[in-house]
């Protein structure tokens, strides 16, 4: 059984945002360049993984981000049980992927904290410590970027208008909401 532990479990609403960790989300990393891995993903997730530079796609069950020419990161558009870390879409994944040698299935779960965030002042918020340029990004629904917020490396998503879903490794999630909730009072 899995003792799911809450990095942040907090919300936060300053300024017209609101902030809140999601979880448990699942998150794997899956790597892969054949035809065939293409192919065996499409079957098994039931959608197409982006093949546009810093987009998405999104399914019934998961959304697939776009990181780099062969590597996506899966997450699942569902909270899941607390006590189970056992996937099935993992174990699936790793039998018709890695076992056939098309690819890899990384586990992140555990890594990777999702903060989602709604309101009108969110890039306004992440102009404060971010070098990227949001202007494009904010009016494209499913962008993906990876970047630094306050010098900590981030994947951020956008979901909606005035939503998106940031993604922060673990060990910097704390410093990194500390940096949130206070910016956000200048805002």
């Amino acid at each position: 059984m899995l003792n799911y532990n809450s990095s942040i479990n907090k919300t936060a609403k300053i300024a017209n945002l609101e902030m809140t960790e999601v979880g448990p989300i699942m998150k794997l990393i899956i790597r892969g360049k054949k035809r065939e891995f293409f192919s065996s993903i499409g079957k098994l997730l039931n959608i197409f993984l982006p093949n546009e530079p810093n987009t998405s796609s999104t399914g019934n069950n998961i959304t697939a981000l776009w990181l780099s020419p062969d590597e996506w990161m899966i997450l699942a558009n569902e909270i899941n049980d607390k006590t189970n870390n056992n996937y099935v879409i993992e174990n699936e994944l790793i039998r018709d992927i890695t076992k056939a040698n098309l690819g890899a299935i990384t586990n992140v779960t555990d890594q990777f904290i999702l903060i989602n965030i709604k309101g009108i002042k969110i890039y306004e918020l992440f102009s404060k410590s971010c070098p990227f340029n949001f202007n494009e990004f904010k009016n494209k629904k499913g962008s993906v970027t990876q970047t630094i917020i306050n010098k900590i490396d981030v994947i951020i998503h956008n979901k909606d208008i005035n939503e998106v879903s940031l993604l922060v490794r673990r060990s910097f999630s704390n410093h990194l909401w500390s940096w949130l909730t206070d910016s956000g009072r200048f805002l």
